[in-house]
């Protein structure tokens, strides 16, 4: 059966709280820095109603965008992958990440695909990247601070431990782990929850061998819809390509409802399919 949804508007979420009350966009735009996605493209989406932008830290579109926004960045919360382990790398990528925006502070940072123990022992120990972000959001520099992985243990623990203000984690309809591993913890927490690879690297847009007669292939909105089912999920990024992509995922804010039932179990069925061939991942 379908996730519950417990939440009066489907596509907005108030978890999010950086510099404003404004509702955040539960369709959140990403780029990978290998998209042809420009700055236009961009902003196109943000007077579409998109307003969690997540750079990856490379010159692209995204970046040009957010430079140019000028007062407008308070309409949006940019969040930005932070790759420094160490306080003095944090220092050094902070100023570089603020000279790139144009902006003297940044919404959200995450420390970026933490995925063995012994990373998130540096990132918090003394002299570790988070002693120097937390002075950041002491002086104003950065508003919240997370962590991307896609090891569910450690998101949990990393959860668990009271020192972040949000998680960026894997979670598609092939990769639902996350559901009995990471979701109970957040929510008991109160940590909000950011997904990505929601195509599951395109896969759940192909057939596969085991399709039930004449069925079809749902397109790219269909597994965003699938991911913002789940009420534990605050933000879902969309990465398409270019702007055709864009457009087309974008569509998933012209039916701000959940699924039905039938048809998010016609996703899940797909989903576990989609497993079984395109190869497992933990």
């Amino acid at each position: 059966m379908s996730e519950p949804t417990d939440r009066p508007d489907f596509l907005h979420s108030s978890l999010l709280q950086t510099q404003s009350s404004m509702p955040v966009c539960r369709l959140g735009l990403a780029t990978r820095g290998e998209t042809e996605l420009r700055a236009e493209d961009i902003l196109y989406a943000i007077e579409q109603g998109v307003n969690f932008l997540n750079w990856c830290g490379v010159p692209d579109g995204l970046r040009d965008a957010i430079a140019d926004l000028g007062p407008r960045k308070r309409e949006v919360v940019v969040c930005v992958q932070f790759e420094a382990r160490t306080a003095k790398a944090a220092r050094d990528e902070l100023r570089q990440t603020l000279d790139a925006l144009r902006s003297d502070y940044v919404d959200i940072l995450t420390f970026y695909y933490v995925e063995e123990p012994a990373e998130w022992r540096e990132i918090i120990a003394p002299g570790g990247a988070l002693e120097y972000c937390r002075q950041a959001q002491r002086d104003g520099q950065v508003r919240l601070l997370g962590l991307t992985s896609h090891q569910r243990p450690l998101a949990a623990e990393a959860a668990r431990s009271g020192l972040l203000d949000l998680l960026m984690i894997r979670y598609n309809a092939s990769h639902r782990s996350a559901e009995q591993e990471v979701f109970p913890v957040t929510d008991r927490h109160g940590v909000p929850v950011v997904v990505y690879t929601c195509l599951r690297w395109g896969a759940l847009l192909r057939s596969t061998a085991e399709d039930p007669p004449e069925f079809i292939v749902p397109s790219a909105p269909a597994w965003y819809r699938f991911a913002l089912q789940h009420p534990s999920v605050t933000v879902a990024l969309m990465a398409p390509d270019n702007r055709a992509e864009l457009e087309e995922d974008l569509t998933v804010l012209q039916t701000p409802e959940p699924l039905p039932a039938a048809e998010y179990d016609r996703l899940a069925a797909h989903g576990q399919r989609v497993r079984k061939y395109a190869g497992q991942f933990p």
